[in-house]
């Protein structure tokens, strides 16, 4: 297997080059012309390395299969990762660093002397000791979530196919457009897939095998205020900005936000606001690994916007939720079997597994609710959404023994 960090490192660095950053404001899909890019190049890659049935869908998901090699009726299984770019953080002009054998030390960036990455403000890096560590240059994020796992998707495929002798059932290979902004999986996509469960690899740490995710709501407000000259606003000027702060003072500051949050609390996070004298609007996330904890989240959202709306009746609040993914927990506990393999798979691989509830969501969530059971799968990616991301190139390696050891399952146990 030593011949995929090669393959691995190369596939990330190339593909971490490419701008894939989404778009939440966009109606399109892919959100971003950028994106079209990369899933571009991964058609062409997929056709080059022998996948069949390589095609683009309607809803920018590129789509393609590894032909099964063994007998019989075999259930189909997918792997999927996602080519967007969290939009949070710059990922224009992303240039990536390997730092070779890395020696537990603090690791410096060239292109912002102020950062420093160390095992005290990351420490999964002080496990990876001796491993080969990429980062960006300091002034983007990097891209490995989810670039690793496309990388490692690809890699386990150019291997199968490249190795007929290796049993395995069919496998379905999806690229989705939009993970970052929560429209990963289109309605169509389950038919589309047509398999009886899939993984995405777009998890953390070496042998994390994630099977409970956050549930999650956005929460919209706009406010539109009573707008007039300055000069002329003695008891006519309502300021909707006066409001918004209203309203952020309002919501809990000392609980229920991300960074007074851990293990399985939710929290209500504001990541956007804008607006003038006139109107504005705030935008949150809501997050709760239970189904009425999110709902008690939209409640105190709602309760609040009306308690500032008595406060000034001649503006307007309104306050709109709206649903994006739940915990797949809900759906997987009833049938673990997917998960078992993917433990199993580890042992194979010679990775010790462990789950633990993920305080965020992935395409899997979307599509172990509608009816496709999908784990999620660890990469090594950490840090992300910021300059400090990183990831072993050693971790990405056994996540992609862990997909050839997944595919020979599927021969072995996966009968129907």
């Amino acid at each position: 297997m030593s011949e995929f960090a090669a393959e691995l490192e190369e596939r990330l660095i190339r593909y971490v080059a490419i701008d894939t950053q989404s778009d939440e404001r966009s109606t399109t899909s892919p959100s971003t012309q950028c994106q079209f890019d990369l899933l571009n190049l991964l058609i062409e890659e997929l056709k080059a390395i022998g996948a069949s049935d390589v095609r683009m869908a309607d809803y920018g998901v590129v789509l393609g299969t590894i032909p099964a090699t063994a007998p019989g009726d075999l259930p189909v299984m997918a792997w999927l990762a996602h080519v967007d770019t969290a939009p949070a953080y710059a990922a224009q002009g992303v240039k990536p660093v390997v730092h070779r054998r890395y020696d537990g030390g603090k690791i410096s960036f060239a292109d912002a002397p102020e950062l420093v990455l160390s095992p005290e403000q990351s420490p999964y890096l002080a496990e990876r000791i001796g491993d080969d560590i990429i980062t960006a240059r300091g002034t983007t994020l990097l891209g490995a979530d989810d670039k690793a796992g496309i990388a490692i998707i690809m890699t386990a495929a150019r291997h199968l196919l490249a190795n007929p002798s290796i049993p395995h059932g069919p496998i379905r290979i999806a690229f989705t457009p939009d993970e970052e902004i929560g429209r990963g999986v289109d309605a169509r996509l389950p038919a589309d897939l047509g398999a009886a469960f899939a993984y995405t690899l777009d998890g953390a740490e070496r042998g994390e095998i994630v099977y409970e995710t956050f549930s999650a709501d956005a929460a919209l407000v706009k406010i539109t205020g009573v707008s007039i000259h300055p000069g002329q606003a003695k008891d006519k000027l309502v300021n909707a900005l006066h409001l918004a702060a209203k309203i952020i003072n309002t919501l809990p500051h000392v609980t229920l936000t991300p960074e007074t949050t851990e293990g399985r609390q939710g929290f209500i996070h504001l990541y956007e606001m804008k607006g003038t004298a006139a109107t504005a609007e705030l935008k949150f996330i809501l997050r709760d690994f239970e189904r009425d904890g999110l709902a008690a989240q939209g409640a105190l959202m709602r309760e609040v916007c009306e308690a500032i709306q008595k406060t000034e009746p001649r503006a307007r609040i309104d306050c709109i939720i709206t649903e994006q993914y739940r915990n797949m927990r809900y759906w997987l506990e009833e049938d673990m079997t997917p998960v078992e393999l993917a433990r199993e798979a580890c042992r194979i691989a010679g990775v010790e597994h462990f789950s633990v509830p993920i305080r965020g969501g992935t395409d899997g969530s979307r599509l172990t609710e509608k009816g496709v059971p999908t784990p999620n799968i660890f990469t090594g990616m950490a840090k992300i959404h910021g300059p400090l991301e990183w990831v072993s190139v050693q971790d990405m390696v056994m996540a992609t023994k862990v997909c050839v050891a997944l595919a020979g399952l599927t021969a072995r146990k996966g009968k129907k």
